[in-house]
């Protein structure tokens, strides 16, 4: 099995779980407090990361270019932004229409890969990455298939643009991180993943910072003194992006985000064992959906 494989599988578990922590905060914190917090504390732990590598595994940090850092600002830039329209989708409609729409980044990612990376998918992949879609709808709405009607009626309420755009400019971050770590030309596939993580979470850092000390200085505060439940976001944020950053480097951004449609099945399956609820046929319909067009992605990719 390629090495990409379950190291999407585990960042799509850690992002599962990032997602609903970040979901409770937002009761504490603003949008932008809640989305700071990704960062603020998944930083230290990127570069805590690079640093041992370097320090302990004898490896280089890789010649870093200009072009370089602009394709790792436009991807920290395009993380924020999107991170904030997928919250403010779940606020304007609920978690299922918000997570529906924001899933439609792998056809952007597609598309981006396909026309302007210039690493086109088979026709077999392409298929893959709409059953994946079609299996993430059904268990958005807890396998309610009479639901799916209201999620997608009406495309032009807020949340469902919200949700859209924030799969898009989402397909734009991974695009150019995935271009990013073609530009190191030294190291292996690890120390370029967890360099072009080290510098995208430093520079969201800053950023963030500084447009919340402009724009709403209280939630720094916030930020800090709610530090015990806001550090594991930090935490499974960048475990999450370290697998995704590191998937890329060795296959292409759209079999990567496509195949990390799994995440949907980890929230089914967590439920279930938490919940000790019986799952429905829906669910299980869109599980194996959501199964199956990765398998046909992986065989035809």
């Amino acid at each position: 099995m390629p090495l990409w494989i379950p190291i999407t599988i585990a960042a799509a578990l850690c992002q599962n779980i990032r997602t609903t922590m970040q979901q409770k905060i937002r009761g504490i914190l603003s949008v932008d407090g809640a989305n700071f917090v990704r960062y603020l504390y998944g930083a230290p732990l990127a570069l805590a990361a690079l640093a041992f590598l370097v320090l302990v595994t004898g490896r280089v940090v890789p010649s870093i270019s200009w072009t370089f850092l602009l394709l790792v600002t436009i991807a920290g830039v395009a993380q924020i932004v999107a991170t904030s329209l997928m919250i403010h989708a779940f606020s304007l409609r609920n978690f299922a229409v918000g997570t529906v729409y924001s899933k439609t980044e792998t056809v952007f990612v597609a598309l981006f890969a396909t026309f302007i990376a210039g690493e086109p998918l088979a026709f077999g992949s392409w298929m893959g990455i709409l059953v994946c879609l079609g299996g993430v709808a059904i268990l958005s709405v807890r396998g309610k298939l009479s639901d799916i009607r209201a999620v997608l009626a009406d495309l032009t309420h807020k949340g469902a643009v919200y949700g859209i755009l924030s799969g898009a400019v989402f397909a734009i971050a991974a695009g150019t991180i995935r271009e990013a770590t073609k530009l190191l030309p030294d190291g292996d596939f690890m120390i370029k993943g967890i360099t072009v993580l080290a510098c995208m979470n430093t520079i969201q850092v800053v950023l963030m910072a500084a447009y919340l000390a402009r724009r709403d200085r209280p939630q720094l505060g916030k930020v800090w003194h709610n530090w015990r439940s806001s550090v594991w976001v930090g935490i499974f944020s960048v475990l999450g992006s370290a697998g995704w950053a590191l998937a890329m480097t060795l296959e292409n951004a759209a079999i990567v985000r496509a195949v990390g449609q799994i995440e949907l099945v980890f929230t089914f399956i967590s439920s279930r064992l938490v919940l000790k609820e019986r799952p429905s046929l829906g669910e299980w319909l869109g599980s194996i959906l959501v199964i199956g067009g990765v398998v046909l992605i992986l065989v035809t990719r």
